[in-house]
């Protein structure tokens, strides 16, 4: 039987490389990535993201303390994250941002792309 090379889509590679990295930083990574990839914006939507002791902040009322957690997260994922796309794509990023949400417990994170010219 022939070896098949199989590729994988430039967001499914992108949705992968995120949950690691995020994993990394965290001990935890998201159970659920998606990347949607238009033109010049690359959007991926993580669910599942906050770790035990995250969500025992929240059930404790302290949902805000988590948000802020979470943004000193992406502040220091920041260039490991826009480089996944960077490379996936082959495009330069030159916006991104990033948001965090508890109830459900979701993260956003949008990368806007260099146009093409």
């Amino acid at each position: 039987m022939a070896h098949q090379h199989t590729t994988h889509a430039p967001s499914a590679v992108i949705s992968t490389a995120m949950v690691q990295l995020m994993h990394e930083y965290t001990g935890r990574g998201p159970t659920q990535a998606k990347t949607t990839i238009t033109d010049d914006l690359v959007t991926v939507v993580l669910a599942d993201t906050l770790t035990k002791g995250e969500l025992a902040l929240v059930d404790a009322g302290r949902s805000e303390r988590v948000l802020g957690l979470r943004h000193d997260y992406q502040l220091l994922m920041r260039d490991g994250l826009i480089e996944i796309v960077e490379r996936e794509l082959e495009r330069k990023v030159i916006a991104f941002t990033s948001q965090n949400h508890i109830d459900p417990d979701l993260a956003i994170e949008t990368f806007v792309l260099e146009p093409v010219t």
